[in-house]
């Protein structure tokens, strides 16, 4: 297979092909175009034709092309899926998952893009205010880059993609290296549902390239981003005054209370500590457990973990298959290695078979060890052992991280005082941090990001409010 670039409503032919290949078995998946800085141009020359076009889009007409997405996207669940997992390496039953997740973030983009709505200005509330009538209006602000991650290849493009057009903007789309088909597939369901040409765009190709014309360019009205700190911070340092959206990294981390009911909550902690690898941005990574309980919930946590099914992302019964890449193990190979060295105990896994490193528990890590204080991004977590409800907040807090953080207890009092002292995003009582549904306000603070997703969220970043104003 050779994909080319999708531009203007077309395929574009580039001079440079690179090979795709299965993080899981290394097999050929396709050929990818490989964009020059001059094709990115004429991606971003496109968007900013069709600019107009889409500005003037009646609201329900942009509400129908999403809507067509949607039963696109139905009637090809299983070929999205099974795109997913081959270039993704994601677990098939995650895969499909993600495809569901996917349709859902389009119909809330569908929704929204009916429901944009100003308000009405007292504007004799003030003084000199009177004899006249004022109100606002949301209007979408051009040209949008959209850079996307290899994790949710279809879901967070949907993420960026969806309010985009629903608020009526036109957007140029960078998809993560490994997972580009994904996204080639989404331009097309895009095209036949009957958006206009050049209103999405998708260019592969290297990040050093791509990304660096996006950035620059004052066609360009705003990036949003889903990726590393590093990356992240170049963006924004470069970005101008263009308008930016960051989502970044995490260690997210869950509080286990003395009260809890393990046999309730250890497999949903499995769950998401180990789901695609560890690789989710709020996946499990720090577990701090009551001391009074911590034996008995890591004994069960291993009992659990040892269920899961290793092997190929295409086997329906597979629960963890292959890192995305062998660089990416090798790393985390030897954050683990430095944890151990430095005191602590390596309980499972902790070993790498071919492309699959083993889901791996760790006990009592200190904090400053990189498995700890940095993003794994891998089916890697630590258990630790604290005293107090304020210990564990104070653990969590220590973090440069703070996109989301889960608590179990059963203590209302203590519930509410986690829920105000942990600094993130997003604090899920009772459940795992990495629990995300499509529609609710989703980011980070500190190194974890700047601004919101969720539909209703990211159209407000991606419009601009106007006042109007009328002396009767």
């Amino acid at each position: 297979m050779k994909q080319s670039l999708w531009i203007n409503g077309e395929c574009v032919e580039t001079k440079e092909y690179s090979t795709l290949l299965s993080p899981y078995d290394q097999s050929l998946i396709a050929e990818v175009a490989v964009a020059e800085k001059n094709d990115v141009r004429k991606a971003i020359e496109a968007a900013s034709n069709a600019e107009g076009i889409l500005r003037s889009l009646p609201a329900y007409k942009r509400a129908e092309i999403l809507e067509n997405v949607v039963e696109l996207m139905k009637e090809n669940k299983e070929e999205c899926a099974q795109i997913i997992a081959k270039e993704a390496s994601k677990p098939l039953t995650a895969a499909r998952t993600e495809v569901d997740r996917t349709i859902m973030t389009y119909k809330f983009s569908a929704q929204e893009a009916r429901r944009i709505y100003g308000e009405t200005i007292p504007m004799d509330a003030a003084p000199g205010g009177e004899g006249r009538v004022a109100y606002t209006v949301k209007e979408p602000l051009g040209v949008i880059a959209a850079i996307t991650p290899f994790n949710f290849p279809m879901n967070l493009v949907a993420h960026k993609v969806g309010p985009a057009i629903a608020a009526g903007n036109t957007i140029v789309l960078k998809p993560a290296t490994q997972t580009p088909l994904s996204s080639y597939k989404i331009a097309q369901f895009f095209h036949e549902a009957g958006l206009p040409k050049g209103a999405l765009n998708v260019v592969t190709g290297r990040g050093s390239t791509v990304g660096d014309v996006l950035v620059q360019d004052d066609r360009i009205k705003m990036i949003t981003f889903t990726g590393s700190p590093e990356v992240g911070k170049q963006i924004r340092e470069k970005a101008g005054l263009k308008r930016v959206t960051l989502e970044l990294g995490s260690n997210a981390a869950v509080i286990v209370d003395e009260n809890s009911n393990l046999k309730e909550i250890v497999p949903r902690i499995v769950t998401g500590a180990f789901a695609f690898q560890g690789q989710v941005c709020i996946s499990v990574q720090r577990i701090y457990v009551h001391d009074t309980i911590y034996e008995a919930f890591v004994e069960q946590f291993i009992e659990h973990t040892k269920k899961l099914k290793i092997g190929d992302p295409l086997d329906e019964q597979t629960d963890v298959s292959a890192m995305i890449s062998r660089g990416d193990q090798n790393r985390v190979l030897n954050w683990i290695e430095s944890a151990t060295k430095s005191g602590a105990t390596l309980a499972l896994g902790g070993r790498g078979e071919n492309a699959i490193l083993q889901p791996t528990v760790l006990l009592d890590v200190h904090p400053e060890e990189k498995i700890s204080c940095e993003e794994a991004f891998a089916p890697v977590v630590h258990i630790n052992r604290v005293s107090s409800m304020e210990e564990a907040i104070n653990f969590v807090n220590e973090s440069k991280y703070g996109l989301q953080a889960g608590v179990f207890t059963t203590d209302v009092g203590r519930a509410f005082k986690a829920a105000k002292e942990l600094h993130v995003g997003g604090v899920m009582i009772n459940d795992f941090p990495t629990f995300r549904v499509d529609h609710m306000p989703y980011g980070g603070v500190k190194l974890s990001g700047m601004g919101r997703e969720g539909i209703k969220y990211a159209v407000e970043e991606m419009t601009e409010l106007k006042l109007i104003s009328f002396k009767l």
